[in-house]
């Protein structure tokens, strides 16, 4: 359903017909240009500049389908007030249906809500929301228990049945039912995943209303541990929010989350811009709702477009309970936008105000090692890892980090060390594992400990070329070239565009004897923007080859 509306955003179309030669107004080429303009913007998912341009362009042919349909999803990408009237001109658009029920659902007209819901096809996305939307417009309309058995199907079994669950609670909340709305929020938690705040804040609130908040605050102290970002938000202002009053407080409310949850979805899967669709019309629904700020601002930065993405962070007041969350995500946009400083301001103010949070300590350490300033990193990365109080088994990345910022700061012995004390936390972690080991391989040092170590890393992830590549050059310094060429061919069809995979299968190709083909796999790594200091070695062996002393050494 909403991959078809996405569609017509940038996919292929056909060219507006021109007016008529008699016609007032602006002269063709300006419809035209306005038209390509919109929709090449459309297809940089810039929904501003392609949503000002098809405006103009349907001003000016307000009869031509092609522009109505690109022009409302333009207008309700960028969150347009016109988006409403475009979409009662447009009744085959399940986009501008969706968007009227939201509108009728604000107005009160809850039957015709039911009706624009009940008419979407069960199809694609809508397979998920068309029921949740559908029970809500059903409580708008005082209908509790028809809305209940409207999502009793699914809360019963099924991959929708976590959340079913959680809609139906929120939906029995809602009408002061809290023993319907406690049993089916304990589905809900059960068939989570993994912990989720939002989650986390509806299911306290409503255990709180029906006598549990003992267990309400079990669920925050899961979330409160380690060191994600979301964890800043479990605070005890977060807490004392969801107890002062119901996260979801009424049926146009629960609309909206059903669509943040089914964007938030979809951006994992790959859809930023049906994610942001989502979000936009949560947002008409439920204006400051800070979930589906921060949806639309993430999707936006997944398209590229940072400085609107840092715009919508911006707008989410310093009080919201997420405010945390969104500091932290509005330090990573200003760091892609080349303002490291104000980044950095923005990081210190929060590490002040949360003294006992490693969450800004971590993204300080992550943006000075990005900035090749790897001995203050591993200052930084000690600070957070120091807040942790006892390290768990998710805290692996930290020592991780810190270790890859004191392999850049020369000090290997110290990367050893915080390796080593990743893989007491997980044994078992590939990267780990290909990290630790490939280190010693290109040291000469326990060849056959890092052998035993590659093999182990490979058979838990096999698609992975750079550690196909790291038990190839293992092998190949162990003597075993036949084996070597295996591995780094495998490694090469992995990750083609490796230079440093390229240039190990020129190496073994060379001692293998296939001399041109190793010249082949040099020149190849040579044109895949190879690290500078790379440079003038592959082409010494492009002219030179590769000795076998030297062959013997690497």
């Amino acid at each position: 359903m909403l991959a078809q509306a996405a569609s017509s955003v940038s996919g292929p179309a056909r060219r507006p017909s021109p007016p008529p030669a008699a016609a007032p107004g602006p002269e063709p080429q300006g419809v035209f240009g306005a038209y390509l303009a919109g929709r090449l913007a459309a297809n940089e998912s810039d929904a501003g500049v392609a949503a000002e341009a098809l405006l103009a362009a349907l001003g000016a042919e307000p009869d031509e389908p092609e522009i109505l349909t690109r022009a409302f999803n333009a207008a309700v990408m960028d969150g347009r007030p016109e988006a409403v009237r475009l979409a009662r001109r447009l009744p085959d658009s399940q986009l501008a249906a969706l968007l009227l029920a939201g509108t009728d659902a604000q107005a009160g007209r809850w039957e015709r809500a039911e009706a624009r819901i009940r008419a979407l096809p069960r199809q694609g996305s809508a397979q998920i929301l068309q029921p949740l939307l559908l029970a809500w417009t059903q409580a708008g309309r005082g209908g509790t228990d028809t809305a209940l058995a409207t999502l009793r199907p699914f809360t019963e079994g099924g991959p929708l049945r976590g959340v079913a669950a959680l809609h139906g609670a929120m939906i029995a909340d809602v009408a002061n039912r809290p023993r319907d709305a406690e049993r089916l929020i304990r589905i809900a938690v059960a068939e989570a995943e993994e912990p989720n705040m939002r989650l986390t804040t509806i299911a306290a609130g409503i255990l709180a209303r029906s006598g549990r908040e003992v267990d309400g605050a079990r669920l925050f102290d899961a979330m409160a541990v380690g060191s994600d970002d979301i964890a800043m938000t479990a605070g005890p202002a977060a807490r004392r929010a969801a107890l002062a009053g119901r996260a979801v407080a009424s049926p146009v409310e629960g609309m909206a989350e059903a669509q943040v949850a089914l964007g938030a979805a979809l951006r994992g899967q790959g859809a930023p811009e049906l994610a942001l669709i989502l979000a936009r019309l949560a947002q008409r629904l439920r204006p400051g709702f800070a979930p589906a700020g921060i949806l639309a601002a993430e999707s936006m930065a997944d398209e590229r477009h940072v400085a609107g993405a840092l715009a919508v962070l911006e707008g989410i007041p310093a009080e919201d309970g997420m405010a945390p969350f969104v500091a932290l995500r509005r330090a990573a946009l200003l760091g892609r936008l080349g303002r490291g400083e104000e980044a950095m301001a923005l990081l210190r103010r929060l590490a002040e105000s949360h003294p006992e949070a490693p969450q800004p300590q971590l993204a300080m350490a992550d943006m000075l090692r990005r900035q090749g300033r790897g001995a203050e990193a591993v200052g930084a990365y000690g600070t957070a890892i120091g807040r942790l109080g006892q390290p768990g088994p998710a805290d692996w990345p930290l020592f991780h980090a810190r270790a890859m910022a004191r392999e850049q700061a020369g000090d290997w012995s110290g990367a050893q060390a915080d390796l080593r004390q990743a893989l007491t936390l997980a044994p078992d972690q590939p990267a780990l594992l290909n990290h630790l080991a490939y280190g010693w391989v290109e040291r000469g040092e326990r060849l056959q400990e890092a052998r035993a170590m590659l093999e182990k890393a490979v058979a838990a992830r096999p698609g992975d070329g750079n550690i196909a590549d790291s038990l190839g050059w293992a092998l190949f310094r162990l003597g075993d070239v036949k084996g070597a060429i295996i591995w780094l061919e495998k490694a090469a069809e992995l990750e083609s565009r490796n230079a440093t995979i390229n240039d190990h299968l020129g190496d073994v190709y060379w001692a293998a004897g296939r001399h041109a083909e190793a010249r082949f796999q040099w020149r190849r790594a040579l044109g895949l923007d190879p690290e500078p200091d790379e440079t003038g070695r592959l082409e010494a062996k492009m002219r030179d080859g590769l000795p076998a002393a030297a062959a013997a050494l690497r």
